[in-house]
């Protein structure tokens, strides 16, 4: 008995190469303890996107079955993680675009019902509180816009803090790609949200 509590502790030590390698073998056990590893990455990831935790965790949930199902699919074991991220990220889009007026107004009443630092219960501007929230709506319209390879660069970037280098590895292509892709989904963001400023 004291044997079956050490087994997921020792394959929390075991590399994300080996553990995707037989996570595709269909070790379910193996794929847990990627899980475990990457799925507070993955629902912070969703969270600050989405805004919303109950969200970030259906997200999650719908990115690790996709993951699953598609573990043949992943080219290099050891990118694990990049991959998991841009399921993710890809997963908060597509969500982000089903919701894209209702999460603007969930936003705005986020906001609303917010307590203040002091927690007195000062409340925000209400006007201030709506622009925040046409802010968040107008980026996510903005993002929608983007082609599909330029705004998943740009999420990969700016949402999950990866570097140019992992962003190539993760979606197969030059960080020269990656950079120029960044580049011009900045342009198009920042003409777009010119009147934000």
């Amino acid at each position: 008995m004291s044997g079956s509590p050490a087994a997921p502790h020792q394959l929390d030590l075991v590399p994300d190469a080996l553990l995707a390698g037989r996570a595709a073998d269909g070790d379910t056990a193996a794929f847990e303890a990627l899980a475990r590893r990457y799925g507070p990455l993955m629902r912070a990831s969703a969270r600050r996107l989405t805004g919303s935790t109950a969200d970030a965790d259906d997200i999650v949930q719908d990115a690790l079955i996709q993951a699953w199902n598609q573990l043949d699919s992943l080219r290099e074991p050891a990118a694990v993680k990049g991959w998991l991220m841009r399921i993710t990220g890809s997963r908060s889009i597509d969500h982000l675009r089903r919701r894209r007026y209702d999460a603007g107004l969930d936003a705005v009443e986020t906001t609303r019902d917010s307590r203040g630092p002091d927690g007195a219960g000062s409340w925000p501007d209400p006007e201030a509180a709506a622009l925040d929230g046409s802010r968040v709506e107008a980026l996510k319209a903005a993002l929608s816009r983007l082609p599909e390879e330029q705004r998943r660069c740009w999420v990969l970037k700016e949402f999950n803090g990866q570097s140019y280098e992992d962003i190539a590895r993760t979606l197969n292509i030059s960080t020269d790609s990656v950079r120029g892709r960044l580049a011009r989904a900045r342009i198009a963001l920042a003409s777009t949200m010119e009147e934000w400023r």
